[in-house]
């Protein structure tokens, strides 16, 4: 039993003082409410007893100091038997925690309620004692998964943390196989308080090597174009028309004209070949204006579905076409493409695969594409 340790004189005289009567004395006892269950049959009995044989019972019984342990108190003063929760064993002769009353089958003496407050109060320190130490080997195994993915990430200096949120000195994210998982270095602990500061350094040298990519990208692009400009120069100087160089001489000439002119010199050989024409919606179109429950309806680039592939088998005629602009033009690439048309609302009206000559040659720093025409 546990004991209640009395108070000194000078204590219960000022306990006294404010009409409050010590504990310490063993003669003492405190009025507590017992609140239990009865089954059908319980109340049956209760009936037969000349109770009130309702299935909710409450009385109030009179505990010993040296019986308190089995009593609760609740923040408004109110003192209970335990009986709420239950705390039982399992198949498995672990404690579970049930949060119910207990019933009984009759109505059961002080004596019974005194022995199930007694068992639930032993119970729930090996509950409790249980759920420790679970919560401790949880811990543990958590401090152990966290080493070890602190060790692999400290090891390769490939391995990146989450960039949102972006890593800071003190917290950052890693992503594992299980998801990702905080590292904080306010109470992570050994190996796993390292991370943060590594993952951070390894974060602003990533934000400073990009900053010099991109800074050598940008210059490399700038050196590319102002290449581009003087051989655009040079090329309209000898190639342009006078009004052309009329205007190159002032700095108005667009750029994507005097590349239209290059390519088209570019693609000479090829002059008399008619250029691919992306009509798609002009001839869906007409497509579905020969249907009669589609006569009137307007088609819009956004109506279309238009799927374009690389031909990778080809018929005799297509063959021989691709050789012949390949005689014509030895350097250039040439691919045979496939553009196909369909209506979005309904797939199943398409349009016959078109086919067109896609030929791209590189001169310079230029690099000039344009796409012909078939007669298939």
């Amino acid at each position: 039993m546990e004991s209640v340790t009395a108070f000194a004189p000078r204590r219960q005289d000022a306990l006294s003082s404010v009409g409050i009567a010590p504990v310490s004395d063993a003669g003492k006892a405190l009025a507590v409410t017992a609140i239990y269950l009865l089954s059908e049959g319980g109340r049956k009995a209760s009936l037969l007893a000349g109770g009130d044989g309702r299935a909710r019972q409450q009385l109030t019984i009179e505990v010993p100091v040296n019986r308190l342990h089995l009593v609760s108190v609740d923040l408004e003063g109110s003192a209970q038997l335990k009986l709420r929760p239950r705390y039982e064993l399992d198949g498995e002769q672990r404690v579970v925690r049930i949060d119910e009353l207990p019933t009984y089958d009759v109505p059961p003496t002080i004596d019974d309620l005194f022995k199930e407050a007694t068992r639930n109060h032993q119970l729930q320190r090996t509950y409790e004692a249980e759920r420790r130490a679970a919560k401790d080997r949880r811990r543990e195994n958590d401090r152990e998964r966290r080493d070890k993915i602190a060790q692999s990430f400290l090891a390769d200096q490939t391995r990146r943390a989450l960039v949102h949120p972006a890593p800071t000195p003190k917290r950052c994210y890693i992503a594992t196989e299980t998801g990702r998982v905080i590292f904080d270095a306010a109470t992570d602990v050994g190996t796993a308080g390292e991370v943060p500061a590594e993952a951070h350094r390894r974060f602003r040298a990533d934000l400073r090597a990009r900053r010099d990519r991109n800074l050598q990208d940008r210059a490399a692009q700038l050196t590319l174009h102002e290449e581009k400009k003087r051989i655009i120069a040079e090329w309209i100087a000898a190639h342009g028309t006078a009004e052309q160089r009329t205007r190159q001489d002032v700095g108005v000439l667009p750029m994507n004209e005097a590349v239209e002119a290059m390519t088209d010199q570019a693609f000479g050989a090829l002059s008399d070949r008619r250029v691919y024409v992306h009509d798609g919606i002009a001839r869906m179109k007409a497509y579905l204006h020969g249907c009669a429950e589609h006569a009137n309806v307007s088609v819009t680039r956004g109506d279309l579905l238009v799927t374009s592939t690389n031909v990778e088998r080809m018929s005799a005629a297509q063959f021989a076409l691709v050789q012949e602009v390949r005689r014509f033009l030895p350097g250039a690439t040439v691919t045979l493409r496939s553009h196909k048309v369909a209506w979005k609302r309904n797939p199943q009206m398409a349009l016959e695969p078109i086919f067109g000559l896609l030929v791209t040659q590189r001169v310079g720093p230029f690099t000039f594409r344009r796409e012909y025409a078939t007669t298939e």
